[in-house]
């Protein structure tokens, strides 16, 4: 599926397996604080958000476990490449993704990491796990799609 980007937005990583691990929600757009090396890190076009998720932790959403690696020109004051990252959304929105996670037993899921207008941004989503049988049910489907779309082009051929 082919997504249409945005003008003046620059896509740095996308997580390709939250889709077929995860049914999305509700999708939201989050900044992200980050120091200097960080963003010139990821102005290079490095880093990863394939494993990470987001925790509440004292009222405040944090995104844990994505790698941005070290800046190279960077010297003795280069970030932590799988600390911590504070994400920044408005109370009301940090409130009502608190309340989800706690009492629906969803998780939130970072898909995108892009650049917007020089700041980057964060898509979060709210999701929920799939089950093995709802995965193999997705590959079926899949499969019967490209298939289907492989006997069309042959007839019209």
């Amino acid at each position: 599926m082919i997504q249409k980007i945005p003008p003046g937005q620059k896509i740095i990583c996308l997580n390709r397996k939250a889709s077929f691990n995860y049914f999305f929600i509700e999708i939201l757009e989050a900044g992200i604080s980050l120091k200097g090396s960080e963003v010139k890190s990821l102005r290079e076009g490095k880093g990863s958000i394939a494993d990470s998720y987001a925790v509440d932790n004292n009222g405040e959403l944090y995104l844990i476990n994505s790698h941005i690696p070290l800046y190279r020109q960077s010297s003795y004051n280069n970030h932590d490449p799988k600390g911590d990252r504070k994400l920044l959304l408005k109370r009301k929105e940090i409130n009502k993704l608190i309340g989800r996670i706690n009492q629906d037993g969803l998780t939130l899921i970072p898909t995108k990491l892009y650049f917007v207008k020089g700041k980057v941004k964060v898509e979060i989503a709210v999701a929920k796990g799939k089950k093995l049988y709802d995965k193999r049910q997705v590959k079926k489907t899949r499969d019967w799609n490209r298939e289907k779309a492989r006997l069309l082009s042959k007839n019209n051929k």
